[in-house]
Formats: C-alpha cells, structure tokens, sequence
C-alpha cells in the first residue's frame, strides 16, 4: 500500500479509511457486460494507490463479486484492505430480487458463504443491505454483535436506513458507518439523516457520488443500455427525464472544463467537500476510471465554487426518482 491516498477515521469506533473507497457492484454485470481481468486491474490499481476500503455484497452477481475480489486479493495483502460487505438481499434463480432476510441465523448462514467465497475468516465492515420489515433491528444487531464477539466481525455498518432505525440500531452496538446515496444530485440525507449520524458519530460512505455515471461525461453524447443495465429501468434515465437531467450535467461540465477537470471530478470534489466524516465509494470498472477518480481528491474548491456547483445542479430541479417505484418502497431511509 502506497501513501498517495491519506486516511480518515471511519466514524468514531471505526478504522481509519483511504479518503475514497472502491466499490466493485459494477464488475458484476449490474451495467452490463464486464471484462474480468480488468476488473482484477482495477482492484490492484484501487489499493496500489493507496485505498484500503472495497465495498462488495454478496448478492453481486450472486456471488460472483465477492470471488472477484478474492482472486484479485491473491496477488495483494490481505491486511492492506478493508472489506465492506453487504448480506441479505435475496435473489431468484432469475436475477430478481425477492426480500431481505435479516434474522441472526440467516445472518449467520449469508457470512458463512461470504467469507467462504472471499478466502478470508473475518469482514471488516459487515452490514444488511436494506431493513427487514419483518424483524425489528435490535434484533438484527444483536446477531451481528455476536458475531463481532465471536471474531468473524470486526466492525458493524447500515446501508439506506433511515435516522429512527440509526438511533435505535446504535443502542444495541456501536455502528461504524451509514452507506448511503449522496451526490450532488441526490441529498436527501442532509435534512434528518446526515445530522443525526454526525450527532452518533456514524461515518458516511457514499455510493452514487456520480450518479450511476450521470454526473460524468460519459452520458452526454447519448445513451444507450442494455436490458441487463441497472439504468435500463431506473427512472432518471428515461426518456425527458434523462434529457431533463442531462441539462443540469452540461451546467456543471462548464464549471468543469473552467477549471480543467472533468464533470466525475467535480463531482467527486463536492461529495469530499461536505466533511471528512463522508468516504465516497467510487464504482470504477477500469483502472483509468479509478485513475481520474483519484486525482479529484486533490481538488480544492472555494465556498463561492461551491455554491456555483450547487446553483448549476439545483437537487430540486433532478428529473426521476433514484430507484423505480417498488425499490424506493423497500428504503428505510426514504420513509
């Protein structure tokens, strides 16, 4: 591991994190096809450069993500790394997602496969992907403090809860951090969620920073996705919806071109701008996309470039919910 990236406590229990994490969903073909070497590359050029956090969940690909990183974690060290991983979204045969199931033994059974297919006996940072509505989540982490205690957990996290479940969640055990969409175009957490967490010393790590690839210049010459491609069925990149927000994209690629970098690194700037205590998770597939990334960590905005980013991409004025329709219902942290 190299020092090109400095590190930032992960909440106030937590580990110290590289300033940006690797998410590696997309290398499981959530947007299409992926090329599996360069997926590996891409991991080796994440924590070659310093990063130390990668983010999985063992229902990517339905497995196939956590073997990714267990391969690519042969050539590197395994202390060198954080691994964030994600359990108890539940899929069919099909693909389709078909509940959560959050009970200690489900629990118990979905980190036994995970750190079976990642060639590891411990996770970092183990966290439910969304709330089961069936279970209440004191009991969900009661089951997931025993597993710290017995040493196949080192640290607890939650993914898109809402700021009641955060409180009631950090009286049974210490949470690490709250993974949650944050970007430029998605703030929904600033009004009850991020104060609550900062007020719990809950980190943030931040998926979506660029929006799926909306907040790049990789969408503004046209776009089309294959059926298998996450934004295929996402309501922001449909039809006007899509035109509509490409519009406040071409707002911010001219601050962008202003100061020579591109629109994924304003991006990026702003998510890092909002406090040490939010860790964006960037889903690069290849390892120019990481390289980019990275130099946007030593982007300095001023609070007047601030407000002209924010005045250029208005959250009020993005066109199309975040989710479709019936995964929003499934988000605690939208009720």
């Amino acid at each position: 591991m190299t020092d090109n990236l400095h590190t930032v406590q992960l909440g106030k229990t937590g580990p110290a994190v590289s300033r940006i994490g690797l998410g590696a969903m997309g290398m499981s073909g959530m947007y299409g096809s992926t090329d599996e070497q360069t997926s590996i590359a891409t991991v080796h050029a994440a924590i070659d450069s310093g990063a130390n956090l990668i983010d999985t969940g063992d229902f990517y690909g339905m497995g196939h993500n956590e073997l990714l990183i267990r391969q690519a974690l042969t050539e590197r060290k395994r202390e060198d790394v954080l691994l964030s991983v994600k359990y108890g979204a539940m899929r069919g045969p099909d693909g389709g997602f078909v509940g959560v199931d959050t009970r200690p033994a489900a629990t118990r059974n979905f980190l036994a496969y995970s750190l079976q297919r990642l060639g590891t006996d411990y996770i970092d940072i183990y966290r439910p992907a969304r709330l089961d509505p069936s279970i209440p989540i004191e009991e969900t982490m009661g089951g997931l403090a025993e597993l710290v205690q017995a040493g196949y957990v080192r640290h607890i996290g939650l993914s898109e809860v809402g700021a009641e479940t955060l409180r009631r969640a950090a009286a049974v055990h210490p949470v690490v951090d709250l993974q949650i969409e944050y970007s430029l175009i998605s703030r929904g957490i600033e009004a009850e969620i991020l104060p609550v967490a900062r007020e719990l010393g809950i980190g943030i790590t931040a998926y979506g920073v660029l929006s799926r690839g909306l907040l790049s210049d990789s969408l503004r010459g046209g776009a089309q996705f294959a059926p298998t491609d996450f934004r295929a069925h996402s309501p922001r990149f449909q039809g006007e919806n899509l035109t509509a927000n490409l519009r406040l994209v071409d707002a911010l690629a001219a601050i962008a071109a202003e100061h020579q970098v591109s629109v994924a690194q304003l991006a990026i700037a702003w998510a890092l701008s909002r406090g040490a205590d939010i860790v964006p998770i960037i889903g690069a597939r290849r390892p120019d996309r990481w390289s980019e990334a990275l130099a946007a960590v030593d982007i300095q905005l001023s609070e007047a470039e601030l407000a002209a980013i924010e005045a250029a991409v208005p959250a009020d004025q993005v066109a199309g919910g975040r989710y479709a329709e019936a995964q929003m219902a499934m988000l605690d942290s939208e009720r």
